[in-house]
Formats: C-alpha cells, structure tokens, sequence
C-alpha cells in the first residue's frame, strides 16, 4: 500500500499502557494465538513439513526491484569473518528445500525490514515481523490460491467459534465474516493501467473481502513469460490493511535466473548455491508464498495500528527499549 501521510496514534510500549489497553492487548494476543494454532494446524493436515526459521544468510530475499519495497537499511553482521544478512525472507531457503528434500514445507520465519520512518503512519508497516513462509513442489498458482482460499475460510470459522468473546470484546464478532470462495482476482498491471500507481490505497478502501491480484513484476525469482511478458504471481490483499501474502510460481530455469538477475542487476555472488543448483538442473519447479501474520491478525481484530499486535512494537522510526 502506498505510504498515508494522515497522522495515525502509535501504538504506546507495554508498560505504559492503561488496564482497559492491557485488556485489549489480552484479547489481541489471544486472537493471534487462535492464528498461529489454526493455521499451523492447517499446514499439518495439508501435510508440510514443519521447518525452524534461518536467521542470518548470506543469501535471502533481494526485494528487488520490487516497486513497493521500502528498505531503509539491510542489517549484515560478521560471523567468523563472513558477510551474513538478517532474513527479509525465506525465499531462496525454501526454493531449494523443496527441491533437495521435502515437496511441502512451512516456517514462521521472523523477517526484519528496516522500512523508512515515515511508514509508521500507514498503520501497517512494522520493521520486524513475522511469515508464515510455505512451498510446494511442482504447485500450480491455481492450487497455491485455492489452498489459501481454504485455509483462511476455515481460519474465519474456527475464530468465530472459538474467539468469540476475544472478538465481541475488540468491537469485531459482528463484523468479521468468513470471505465467499473463489475469492476475486484483478490483474494488476491493469489496474496500474486504469487508476495508477495508487491502485492499492484505492482497491482496498472499496473491497469488503479478501482479493487476489496476479501478474505483478517482480523479483528474479517469480515465473516470467518472456514471451507474453506475464508474470505468473499473486498477492492477496485485505480490506483496509492491503497486501498480506505474497507469492508466485517460481523460476528454475538456469537461464531464465541468470538473465534476470543480469537485468535487474542482482548481484549473482549471493546467490552462488542458488545458481549453482539452477545450472545443475537439481533446482525443480515450485510455488508458494508468505503470510504476514501481524497484518492478517491486525485485519481480524480490527487494530488501528500493526503494532497491536505485538507485545512489543516494532514500529518505522521508532525503537522502544523492548
């Protein structure tokens, strides 16, 4: 979503917060805890492979030249004399996972993303966060999106079952539906076409439930056809909070890599393995995608700000002792 310039009250630090804010907090963080159950739950069934996060790599996701990325500063630190980086995301971890060793795999993966200060005030930007990263190999864009159309439907029952007084007490039981199946699909390009770069901060403000945009030029790493000139990928956008997952079919083709990275200047050294693998014909088709779960639970309770949803705030611009 493009940045708002309207002033937006931050979210205060846990220690400074009255006794009905605390309550709030409880039930905020009840919420999330229903999430993160219903969804890992999800993915269990569907049966991933439930992976631990990777911290620091020396290769994670460029966000480039992704048009809405807004990194203010990459976090890099040394250890044992080598260059690593903080996670922006899993990406290039799954991509390989699901070609060497598991054909579905999932993560919460914490992402950090020093965004510029001036985000604070769109209400749904934080600098540290965290996806539920997931992958399958051999996917279709079809069979990723229907499988998230399934899960956030079922996630909407079971929150409407079992938060009820959680959702009652945020003011959201009332309002909070489950979204009807197959959700719509906008193709990008041709919004931007039709209304701008400001599409998203329009769209969202219109929808009344959760909507797929697809064909959206991206990083190296997303389907590209050459020839049409599509792109074979998808977000899923919310009401009011704009984009909560994104993802795509994925590149594997060692030419296709190499000559994307080449044109969007991509330094190729961090992704050694990557290539590597790429021109051993061992990287295989895959697709998945990554779900903000600040942003989803910040959609479901109905917070003014991403940073209720965190016990400890992670905000643009701003850094409290915790």
């Amino acid at each position: 979503m493009a940045d708002e310039a309207r002033p937006i009250e931050m979210p205060k630090p846990l220690a400074q917060l009255t006794q009905n804010e605390i309550l709030r907090k409880i039930c905020i963080s009840k919420v999330m805890t229903h999430v993160i159950r219903c969804l890992t739950n999800e993915f269990l069934r569907e049966e991933f492979e439930w992976l631990l996060p990777v911290i620091f790599s020396s290769s994670t996701d460029p966000l480039w030249p992704d048009s809405d990325a807004s990194i203010e500063k990459r976090i890099q630190v040394e250890i044992y004399g080598n260059p690593v980086k903080a996670t922006l995301s899993m990406i290039v971890h799954k991509m390989i996972t699901c070609s060497l060793v598991h054909p579905k795999v999932f993560i919460l993966s914490p992402n950090i993303r020093v965004e510029r200060a001036e985000r604070a005030n769109t209400g749904i930007h934080a600098y540290e966060f965290t996806q539920l990263d997931f992958e399958c190999h051999n996917a279709t864009s079809y069979e990723i999106m229907s499988l998230v159309e399934r899960i956030i439907t079922r996630l909407i029952n079971d929150l409407k079952r079992h938060a009820r007084q959680e959702l009652t007490l945020l003011g959201r039981y009332d309002n909070l539906s489950v979204p009807q199946r197959p959700f719509r699909i906008y193709d990008g390009r041709e919004l931007e076409r039709r209304h701008g770069r400001t599409w998203e901060t329009l769209l969202v403000h219109k929808i009344d439930d959760p909507i797929w945009i697809t064909n959206i030029p991206r990083e190296f790493y997303d389907f590209e056809d050459f020839e049409t000139g599509k792109w074979d990928n998808y977000d899923l956008l919310l009401p009011k909070y704009g984009e909560v997952l994104s993802g795509a079919r994925r590149e594997w083709e060692y030419s296709k890599i190499l000559r994307k990275m080449e044109r969007d200047n991509v330094e190729k050294e961090n992704y050694r393995t990557l290539l590597q693998l790429a021109k051993q014909r061992r990287l295989k088709p895959s697709a998945g995608a990554g779900i903000g779960l600040e942003r989803l639970t910040a959609w479901i309770v109905g917070a003014k700000h991403i940073g209720e949803t965190q016990l400890f705030p992670k905000i643009p611009g701003i850094v409290y002792d915790l």
